[in-house]
């Protein structure tokens, strides 16, 4: 499950980093800020996950 959840924290930080980028090009903040909000979930995940492997380990 650890995996899915690593993959899924990826995929959030690169889709957030896309929207991000996206709203900068178009001059959208509100989606600018959208995209930062998903990146920092998506790190907030793999924070998450990276202490539980270690307290596995």
């Amino acid at each position: 499950m650890s995996d899915k959840e690593k993959g899924r924290a990826k995929a959030e930080q690169v889709k957030g980093r896309l929207k991000e980028m996206v709203g900068r090009a178009l001059g959208n903040e509100r989606m600018t800020a959208e995209g930062r909000a998903e990146k920092a979930k998506g790190n907030a995940r793999q924070a998450k996950e990276k202490i539980k492997d270690i307290f596995k380990g």
